[in-house]
């Protein structure tokens, strides 16, 4: 297997550039996802590695080879598609053999790589099977076991789970990650959805308008984002944000939250905030952080809609007029329509320069 360097490249298609500048290193056997909303330009990188999209310009490199120049068939990668690009066909062997057979690879060893592959990916008692007796699950077995048997230098995957029911994707983003830790392989993910680049990923990256926002691994991508984006992206439900001014009080700085009341701000923060009294600087919330607390609120929530999600509820709502969402115990009392104070659990407060939108306290 091989690190794949990414420098300096860039995508346009005449005046309109998709990825004006990226740079990424991916480290020898690491499993990153590039994530982001559609049109970020997260595919368009992963073609170029594949070579399915010729570059604009920079470089991209697989271990020391320089292949930004080089024809798919031989940059030796593996991409399994979103839509599997099985063969109607052919059984399930057929489908996973059919590249090396193309290569004109002997039927024993075609044999051998297909059963091992199928093993692998369970899929050793269906080999006779066509695409159209499997499952979802079981025809995106089939794509990986197709990359298997290349045994490439790199595993590339194109939101290959989208096709599928929630139950199914839980259970292929638990074998994708156990197929990860088994075979020690690099791996290159491509998905919009935040909840399996968090749950896949040895690191996340984070792309937006063809740039990378913030690239780290999914646990300081939730603690610590470097900006608004990142933060509003990375989470479900996404960050809440109100805006506050900061306040000069008699122990230092505070924060002016809508409605009137102070918060006194953790002490990280306190050295950004004292060069900002007077500003408006953007206080980040998530759901599972903001308390429901009538008898001490903080903050008057309109709540619109009530979500019961077993564990837990979710009010739907606003804060001063801006959509705001908290997530309450399943006992709580709360009302569509009605009014309720919350408090904000201090420990995990988030806040952000009102004009760049970047973290006060950086990023890690």
């Amino acid at each position: 297997m091989a690190n794949v360097t990414l420098s300096g490249l860039k995508k346009s298609f005449g005046a309109v550039h998709i990825i004006p500048d990226l740079n990424l290193e991916i480290a020898d056997k690491e499993f990153v996802v590039l994530v982001g909303p559609s049109g970020c330009g997260k595919t368009t990188a992963l073609r170029m590695i594949a070579g399915l999209e010729e570059s604009s310009g920079g470089a991209i490199r697989i271990g020391e080879r320089d292949v930004t120049s080089l024809r798919p068939g031989l940059r030796n990668v593996a991409m399994v598609f979103q839509n599997y690009a099985l063969y109607p066909h052919m059984n399930v062997a057929a489908n996973i053999g059919y590249g090396m057979k193309a290569r004109g690879e002997k039927p024993g060893a075609i044999q051998a790589a297909v059963a091992k592959a199928a093993k692998i990916v369970a899929l050793d008692k269906l080999l006779e099977r066509r695409p159209k007796e499997l499952s979802g699950g079981q025809r995106q077995r089939v794509a990986i076991a197709r990359a298997l048997v290349r045994d490439p230098d790199v595993f590339l995957f194109d939101e290959p789970l989208s096709n599928l029911d929630a139950k199914l994707r839980v259970e292929m983003r638990t074998e994708i990650r156990k197929l990860h830790r088994d075979l020690q392989a690099t791996m290159v993910y491509v998905t919009h959805d935040q909840v399996e680049a968090m749950t896949l990923a040895d690191r996340v990256v984070v792309m937006n308008g063809g740039r990378i926002e913030q690239a780290a691994d999914p646990m300081t991508l939730y603690a610590r984002p470097a900006n608004v984006f990142v933060a509003g992206f990375i989470g479900a439900p996404s960050m809440n944000f109100v805006t506050v001014t900061v306040a000069n009080g008699p122990d230092g700085p505070q924060l002016s939250l809508p409605g009137g009341a102070l918060l006194s701000p953790p002490e990280a923060f306190r050295a950004a905030l004292s060069a900002r009294l007077g500003q408006a600087v953007t206080l980040g919330i998530r759901p599972e952080h903001v308390l429901e607390d009538p008898a001490h609120p903080q903050l008057q929530m309109q709540i619109d809609t009530v979500e019961t999600l077993g564990a837990h509820r979710l009010l739907i709502g606003s804060v001063a007029g801006g959509a705001f969402t908290a997530q309450v115990p399943a006992a709580s009392m709360a009302t569509e329509g009605g009014t309720l104070g919350m408090a904000l659990d201090l420990l995990h407060l988030h806040l952000f320069d009102a004009g760049t939108s970047l973290s006060l306290l950086g990023a890690e």
